[in-house]
C-alpha cells in the first residue's frame, strides 16, 4: 500500500504570518502617502487662495519727504521692496522691482542711468517703459499718495502701467 505523506502544518504557518505582515505594512504605507498626498494637494489650493486676499490688502510705507529726493534719481526703498523714482518734471512713480518677464529682481543701475535685469538683459527707463527686451510690458507701479510733503506709497497693489508707455505718476505742486 501507498502511503500518503502530509506535510507538516506547522511549516506554512511562518510563511503565512510574514505574508500578512507584509501586506498590513503596504496597506498602512499606502494609506500614509495617500493622507500626504491630499494634504499636500489642499495646501497648495489653500495658498493661492492666501494670496488673492493678501493682494487687496492695504501696506502704506511712508517713503520720506519731497526734499529727500533729488530731480531725476531713483532710490531703493528696502522697507517696501519697490523703487521711488523723482522724475525731471518733480513728479514721482514707485515702481516695482520685479521684471515684468520672468519676475527677476531688477536693480537700478547708476551709471547706465536705467534698470538692468541681471536675468536675460531687458533694460527699463526710469519711468519703467521697456527700452531692449526681451521684456515686453513696461514694471509694474505701486499707487503713492503725498500729503503734505511726505510720500506715501501702497506697496500692497500693483498696477500695470499703460501700454501707450505714459507712466501713473505723482506731480508736486509748488504753492
Amino acid at each position: 500500500m501507498d502511503k500518503i505523506i502530509q506535510e507538516p502544518q506547522a511549516e506554512s504557518a511562518p510563511i503565512n504570518g510574514r505574508r500578512r505582515f507584509f501586506n498590513k505594512l503596504w496597506a498602512v504605507l499606502g494609506s500614509l502617502a495617500c493622507l500626504e498626498l491630499g494634504w499636500l494637494s489642499f495646501s497648495i489650493l489653500r495658498s493661492g487662495k492666501g494670496k488673492k486676499n493678501a493682494d487687496n490688502e492695504d501696506v502704506i510705507i511712508q517713503a520720506g519727504t519731497i526734499e529727500d529726493y533729488a530731480i531725476d534719481t531713483v532710490t531703493a526703498i528696502p522697507q517696501g521692496q519697490f523703487y521711488l523714482s523723482c522724475l525731471e518734471d518733480g513728479s514721482f512713480l514707485a515702481l516695482s522691482r520685479t521684471c515684468t518677464h520672468l519676475g527677476c529682481s531688477v536693480p537700478w543701475d547708476v551709471e547706465a542711468s536705467k534698470f538692468i535685469c541681471p536675468c536675460h538683459g531687458s533694460s527699463f527707463a526710469i519711468t519703467g517703459e521697456v527700452l531692449t527686451p526681451p521684456a515686453t510690458r513696461s514694471l509694474n507701479t505701486h499707487p503713492l499718495r503725498i500729503e503734505n510733503v511726505v510720500i506715501y506709497v501702497n506697496t500692497g497693489k500693483i498696477e500695470k502701467q499703460m501700454q501707450d508707455g505714459k507712466s501713473r505718476s505723482v506731480k508736486v505742486y509748488s504753492p
